[in-house]
Order: C-alpha cells, then sequence, then structure tokens
C-alpha cells in the first residue's frame, strides 16, 4: 500500500534540518543534508507505522505561516 504523508522540514541554529510528520506524533528525525533528511523521514515514517496502534491522523495540508510575536 502507498501512503503519502505532510512533512513540515525546518533549519535550527547549528543548520541541521529537521522533519516533522504532524499525522504521526513522534514522528521527527534531523539530519546535515536535505538529501540525508530525506532518507531518515522515510525510515522514521516505516518506524512509526509499525509501532502505531490505530490508523494515523488523516490531515490535509492548507499551508505555513510565519507569525511574528513581540514579548
Amino acid at each position: 500500500m502507498t501512503r503519502e504523508f505532510n512533512v513540515v522540514i525546518e533549519r535550527d541554529e547549528d543548520g541541521f534540518y529537521v522533519a516533522s510528520v504532524p499525522a504521526l506524533p513522534g514522528c521527527h528525525t534531523q539530519a546535515r543534508t536535505l538529501e540525508e533528511l530525506d532518507e531518515r523521514i522515510t525510515e522514521a515514517i516505516e518506524l512509526c507505522l509499525e509501532d502505531a496502534a490505530s490508523e494515523p491522523a488523516r490531515l490535509d495540508f492548507v499551508e505555513v505561516r510565519k507569525v511574528t510575536v513581540t514579548t
């Protein structure tokens, strides 16, 4: 069965790329390059699906926004 997941990718202050999958809580990884990140997040998704007790949340991607907050 082929499944498709939205992946959020960010870059941290040390230059690492960080990927997370909103439909699979706790499913995230990091890597130095985007190519390595692709491999790692695919593996992380496969592992999360093996461990999943129930069907992943069904979320439809809408958009990503950057919000600025002054504190």
